[in-house]
């Protein structure tokens, strides 16, 4: 299995991006768009002035729980930057979502509650909402973190999306928002403990 069969093997259609859409990212973006990966992992980031993104984090069912996801959030934490990422709200029928938000709370991630992101797949033409979790070596404010995540929906997500899929994602303004009253949930606080 190539690197993209794997991310599209884990990750639910709404989310993936085309592998078109990633190649094209990866060659035409090269200075801020990354891929790492080895057999046990794949990774997929942007690296901006002042921030990272993680688009996509693979680890193998072998590699897992062996300390691969921390190693590469580390190496990541190591540019002295703020990381932000999106992630799915938490589905008690799937247990990946919860093992997911294990792994970013003990890595010190926090919820970034005032910010609202719910952007329609192109594949499937649904709303999927997801929430926004960063770890911020100097403590940025949600609103410094939402005007970053603003940054890389224009220069990443929607990057060439007519040309790639026919249509246009949604401006940014109508994906993201911030709003300190937003009374979302801290997604961490709702977390069983594991057993």
């Amino acid at each position: 299995m190539n690197w993209y069969q794997k991310l599209n093997k884990y990750f639910p259609v709404e989310e993936m991006k085309s592998k078109e859409h990633m190649d094209m990212l990866l060659k035409e973006k090269g200075d801020v768009y990354y891929k790492d990966e080895s057999d046990d992992h794949v990774l997929m980031f942007a690296e901006f002035n002042s921030f990272l993104f993680i688009d996509y984090v693979w680890v193998s069912a072998n590699a897992r729980g062996k300390g691969t996801g921390h190693k590469l959030i580390e190496k990541l934490k190591e540019k002295d930057k703020p990381i932000i990422l999106e992630v799915e709200p938490v589905d008690y029928d799937d247990t990946d979502t919860a093992k997911r938000l294990h792994f970013y709370k003990r890595e010190g991630f926090s919820h970034a509650q005032s910010i609202g992101y719910n952007r329609r797949s192109l594949a499937t033409n649904e709303d999927t909402p997801m929430e926004i979790l960063y770890w911020s070596p100097t403590d940025d404010s949600e609103e410094v973190i939402y005007e970053k995540m603003k940054k890389m929906y224009e220069d990443i997500h929607t990057y060439k999306d007519e040309e790639i899929y026919g249509q246009a994602y949604q401006p940014v303004d109508e994906v993201l928002s911030y709003d300190e009253e937003r009374g979302s949930d801290n997604i961490f606080e709702n977390l069983k403990e594991k057993a």
